[in-house]
């Protein structure tokens, strides 16, 4: 049950994190009749509540809460928790832990925009989509080194456990963010890796231009511009898995961090789904808040002039893509990129949208397809660092190795075609690999390192309707 803790320590957060004591007193004070209150299945709401009028046999008479009669199972109704339960912090305290009662608890909790709720060792948390002042520093501070029973639900509360637990048994740790597509499993992971760098932070220990715990948390922004995009339910979807292992040292402070990843979505590069945008970084290069790159990439400040990056939307309600490109590049400086190595990530990207453009033809009397102009690519070559020339020869009249010898193979238009989308894919992907081992390398340090929380983010999983499933997203997602 809630304890009656004093809450001022967290500061204005409070509110967002625990009822007050009068409103944890007046939601339990309320009379309730366990035989008649009960929750049955519904359409629309998923659960409503009910009052049983009359019992005959399998068959119960329930009345809703609109005054409406229904003859129902009685296998399909869920028994109701009384009142003092209402709003409960750890649901594993719930005298009937069925379905409806952890739907209604979640609801309860969110309707006071309190998104954090426990369910035994798990922590539930439900997208407010909207920002909420409860990871400020006061309450990093609240929650560092305390027992989780005395503190409201919070990530920050897990994540303290889980470093409370390497330094106590001297052992690996794991935390595992998992949920459906747009739950919130990004930005809690950043809140997980903030925390960590703030508690076991390397102070005056260690003199660097920019320290460790700033480029651990940067190197979250630069991962996004490249890997995230917006989706149908998520404007800053993660498109990628990634697991991040935070390193320390024998005495609990931070030593390093490194970070794997798996499965980007490769598909995103040359085609999106209405609504959808591929990948950030394109509309952040095309916003021209930075002119400069217009001219060096040779590419104009409309989206719609590229075809692998306008299939979809183009913009997105309330993000500044020109903004969003000054925290890319502060992230990216921060974590010690060079201009050229910064320049040589917007050029590929460049490249790929040139790419998009190459157009190709049939040639007369012949499946051998043509270049239909060469103008987009000599621009993708030319950023690429090769021989527009080869490039072309290359996606014509590929070279294939059959036995022990190669022979060079035609390529309908068609084919060719797939080999553009094929090329601009494997590019992108290796473009992004390669950014992510930079960022380990600016994240190691030689500092001794003798334990890690490792924190895993995996793709969030979305429900389909049979008929809408696709081969990608199987292979995705199993």
């Amino acid at each position: 049950m809630s304890r009656f803790l004093d809450m001022k320590e967290f500061g204005e957060a409070a509110r967002y994190l625990r009822l007050s004591n009068l409103e944890q007193l007046a939601a339990r004070a309320q009379a309730f009749d366990g035989t008649k209150r009960v929750w049955l299945p519904d359409e629309a709401e998923a659960y409503i509540e009910v009052e049983v009028r009359e019992l005959n046999g399998d068959k119960t008479t329930v009345e809703t809460r609109d005054g409406r009669f229904l003859m129902v199972k009685e296998i399909d109704l869920q028994p109701m928790n009384p009142p003092k339960f209402d709003m409960l912090e750890d649901m594993a305290l719930l005298t009937h832990l069925n379905e409806a009662s952890v739907l209604f608890n979640l609801r309860r909790r969110y309707s006071m925009w309190i998104i954090y709720t426990y369910s035994g060792l798990f922590c539930v948390a439900v997208n407010p989509y909207k920002w909420l002042p409860v990871y400020s520093s006061p309450v990093v501070t609240a929650y560092k080194g305390r027992r989780r029973v005395d503190t409201p639900p919070h990530i920050y509360a897990i994540a303290d456990n889980a470093y409370s637990d390497l330094l106590k048994n001297r052992e690996n740790q794991s935390m595992l963010i998992t949920g459906e597509s747009g739950a919130g499993k990004t930005v809690n992971t950043k809140r997980v890796i903030q925390y960590f760098a703030t508690v076991a932070a390397l102070g005056e220990n260690v003199k660097r231009g920019r320290s460790l715990e700033d480029q651990i948390i940067e190197a979250n922004p630069a991962m996004e511009a490249f890997g995230n995009a917006k989706t149908i339910r998520n404007d800053n979807s993660s498109r990628f898995g990634k697991f991040i292992r935070i390193h320390f040292g024998p005495t609990g402070r931070l030593a390093s961090a490194d970070i794997n990843i798996y499965l980007l979505e490769k598909s995103r590069v040359v085609f999106q789904q209405p609504g959808e945008r591929s990948y950030h970084i394109y509309y952040q290069i095309l916003s021209n808040h930075k002119p400069e790159l217009q001219d060096l990439l040779l590419v104009t400040t409309n989206p719609y002039d590229y075809h692998f990056c306008s299939q979809g939307v183009t913009t997105v309600e309330g993000v500044n893509d020109g903004e969003e490109l000054s925290l890319t590049d502060r992230a990216m400086d921060t974590l010690g990129f060079t201009a050229e190595e910064k320049l040589g990530c917007y050029k590929l990207v460049g490249a790929i949208m040139h790419f998009g453009n190459m157009k190709f033809k049939k040639k007369q009397r012949e499946e051998q397809a043509e270049a239909d102009g060469t103008e987009s690519a000599d621009k993708a070559a030319y950023l690429m660092g090769i021989s527009s020339s080869e490039l072309l020869k290359g996606l014509l009249n590929p070279r294939v190795k059959v036995g022990n010898e190669f022979i060079v193979k035609g390529q309908t238009v068609e084919q060719v075609n797939y080999a553009v989308a094929a090329l601009s894919k494997a590019t992108y992907d290796r473009m992004f690999k390669w950014l992510v081992g930079r960022i380990n390398s600016s994240l190691y340090t030689a500092l001794p390192r003798q334990y890690f929380i490792g924190v895993l983010d995996i793709a969030g999983f979305e429900i389909f309707e049979v008929k809408k499933k696709h081969l990608k997203d199987h292979v995705f997602r199993f």
